[in-house]
């Protein structure tokens, strides 16, 4: 298995990919098996043009990708300008299935797995990965996670949502030979390889773990006995002014989805958004839906907490010393990340390659990461969710 990976600044489409082909050409030594291309939305006229290119240069086997309002690779992050990243694989010994849908082609929600298998054209003994992109303003992701999850249980799925696009139209999908402007595409790796996901979410926890005790949809209504609303109060009364001023913006709610998890370790969470509150009421709405008896806490996000948490995921994963080693990894970053949230440029690129060294990398920032939290796969915000490739065998 082999992997390469490029980044092009160049302001015309063919100078860009020709920049990208040339320099995963060298690198990889033979044809592709899959390229993965990501596109800044600065070439929204070119589109249709730039796959291509890349299959007119590298002949790839099989092409995944779409537009982006960033594009990152070869350890450089290219934001709010011109940029054209390329990832390309050489796999032995993988079959690659390509797909892609529209909402209208999902399986209704009560269908048995192999609804979901024959959906993409896969057979549910085939044991896949899954590398995932979708249109944010046509398709949910969500529904074809859980459904992937339903069917394909043990499979890992990673990816991200196109970016760049202001209206639902603007954004690109690549499927092979086809561009297409709504829906959800992607490609199933089974065989020998194995993705390894790293989610960081980038929170840290504040408060005490607390209790649900009673919620309606996705209400939170008492938490250890009291109105959600008391909750929120006192925890900001207990909070550092400096924390008091980050809560007005960046309070989230830790989730605790696995019931043998006891919550005492910040891994133990999936951080959802607060979406609204009634003060008549005391309720809290919150991104998901929860349960009575779950343990729940709530995190604040900045770049020191989202710094140090991509520094601890990173580091664990680089530990634990993977065999066989790996080869390539993938990056989906939120566009709320990068050097927005951070000040500077290249901050997880840089810190991906301070653990893991130069393992070649490409990505984007996306307008929604997808990627798994114990053992459930879901639709992330302000995350970078990588997925790291090497050999099975």
């Amino acid at each position: 298995m082999r992997w390469a990976s490029a980044i092009s600044e160049r302001p015309s489409i063919e100078e860009a990919v020709r920049e990208c082909a040339g320099k995963v050409q060298s690198a990889l030594d033979g044809q592709a098996d899959l390229a993965i291309l990501f596109l800044s939305q600065h070439f929204q006229a070119d589109y249709e043009e730039a796959p291509k290119l890349v299959d007119r240069l590298l002949k790839p086997r099989h092409l995944l990708g779409c537009s982006a309002g960033g594009v990152i690779a070869a350890g450089r992050e290219v934001e709010h300008k011109p940029g054209v990243a390329l990832a390309v694989a050489r796999l032995p010994d993988v079959a690659l299935t390509p797909f892609r849908l529209e909402m209208s082609d999902l399986p209704d929600p009560d269908a048995p797995p192999g609804a979901w298998a024959n959906a993409i054209g896969l057979d549910r003994s085939a044991k896949p990965s899954f590398i995932l992109l979708a249109d944010p303003f046509t398709f949910n992701p969500e529904d074809l996670v859980r459904g992937l999850d339903y069917a394909f249980p043990q499979s890992v799925k990673v990816g991200g949502l196109a970016s760049g696009a202001m209206r639902p139209g603007q954004n690109v999908l690549i499927a092979d030979g086809a561009c297409l402007r709504s829906g959800a595409v992607g490609v199933a790796c089974s065989g020998n390889l194995v993705i390894d996901p790293i989610v960081a979410q980038g929170c840290r926890p504040v408060g005490k773990a607390l209790k649900i005790t009673e919620c309606h949809q996705n209400h939170l209504v008492t938490l250890d006995g009291k109105p959600a609303l008391k909750a929120v109060e006192e925890l900001l009364e207990s909070l550092p002014e400096e924390d008091q001023q980050l809560a007005r913006t960046s309070l989230f709610l830790g989730i605790v989805t696995d019931p043998f998890r006891s919550g005492t370790d910040k891994r133990d969470y999936l951080i959802r958004n607060l979406v609204g509150l009634d003060p008549e009421s005391g309720t809290l709405a919150i991104g998901a839906i929860p349960r009575p008896g779950q343990t729940v806490q709530f995190h604040l996000r900045d770049k020191r907490a989202s710094a140090e948490d991509l520094d601890l995921m990173l580091g664990r994963y680089a530990e634990s010393k993977p065999t066989p080693a790996p080869a390539g990894a993938l990056l989906f970053s939120c566009l709320g990340r990068g050097k927005h949230l951070y000040g500077v440029p290249n901050h997880d690129s840089d810190t991906f390659r301070r653990k893991l060294g130069p393992l070649p990398i490409g990505g984007f920032f996306c307008n929604g990461e997808i990627g798994p939290v114990e053992g459930a796969t879901h639709l992330h915000g302000y995350t970078s969710c990588f997925g790291i490739f090497r050999p099975r065998k």
